[in-house]
């Protein structure tokens, strides 16, 4: 009976483990996410809604922001907490992520320049 009430604890453990780490630890990271999203939201800033309204931050106050939604200036008041994605901030990452590749690749392409002089300097030292 021992071993037997051991590995029924065992296996309730390894429940609430994998409930943890495939459940409740995601959710936890996304919420932290959504709200870093929020509160570093700036004026100028494009963003999108949950409705899937696409507009530019003109104004904002504790809980709400102000809009711009299209050329021919239409302005909304929403909720902070129904802004999705900021569109800025991800055009800005985008950019960055491509600069450091971009960098990444001149510096492997000068790399084999140097080995390549390199290969000529002890080729040249030979004859």
């Amino acid at each position: 009976m021992g071993t037997n009430s051991y590995s029924m604890i065992i296996m309730l453990v390894a429940m609430v483990a994998i409930f943890y780490f495939l459940l409740i630890r995601p959710e936890k990271k996304r919420k932290k996410e959504e709200e870093n999203l929020r509160s570093n939201l700036k004026v100028g800033n494009k963003i999108t809604t949950i409705g899937g309204i696409v507009g530019k931050i003109v104004d904002m106050h504790d809980e709400n922001i102000v809009i711009e939604t299209s050329a021919d200036r239409v302005r909304m008041e929403l909720a902070k907490w129904s802004v999705m994605t900021n569109n800025t901030a991800k055009e800005n990452a985008q950019k960055a992520r491509q600069e450091a590749q971009a960098a990444a690749k001149e510096r492997a392409e000068q790399r084999k320049k140097e080995k390549e002089e390199k290969k000529k300097k002890a080729k040249k030292g030979l004859d």
